[in-house]
């Protein structure tokens, strides 16, 4: 079966490296299918989960809190700020994050505070979407 070598980085070390048959991830424009063979490719990736299927068929799935993923003929990179393995998600955790989020958004003085809200609630939803799709698996 033809593999990709997939690398998975974060701000603080390299998390994932390995040949795999497959990276699902959804970026900027929609969810993408990458497989051995698919073309050259540059772009933005929403926060979220994001699948890999090894070279024996098994599964692993990641959050990212966006980045970028960058296909060439023979490598898949995914860099972001943060990347973790969904079972090293703290769901209690997650879930207060996002009341967090919700309470300074609904509070929000200004537009920045709003911003920022919104985007830490748009990270702790993917972070707890990561956890359900683990789950499903």
């Amino acid at each position: 079966m033809a593999t990709i070598q997939c690398s998975i980085v974060s701000a603080e070390k390299e998390i994932f490296s390995e040949a795999v048959t497959m990276v699902v991830a959804t970026g900027s424009m929609g969810e993408l299918g990458i497989t051995p063979g698919h073309s050259q490719l540059l772009t933005g990736i929403k926060p979220g989960p994001v699948k890999v299927v090894k070279e024996n068929g098994e599964e692993e799935i990641f959050f990212l809190s966006g980045g970028f993923i960058e296909v060439q003929p023979d490598v898949v990179t995914l860099l972001s700020d943060v990347a973790i393995r969904a079972e090293d998600i703290d769901e209690e955790q997650a879930e207060k994050a996002r009341e967090q989020a919700e309470q300074i958004r609904d509070n929000a003085d200004s537009d920045l505070d709003f911003s920022r809200a919104r985007a830490e609630l748009a990270e702790a939803a993917a972070r707890l979407q990561t956890l359900r799709k683990l789950r499903k698996k």
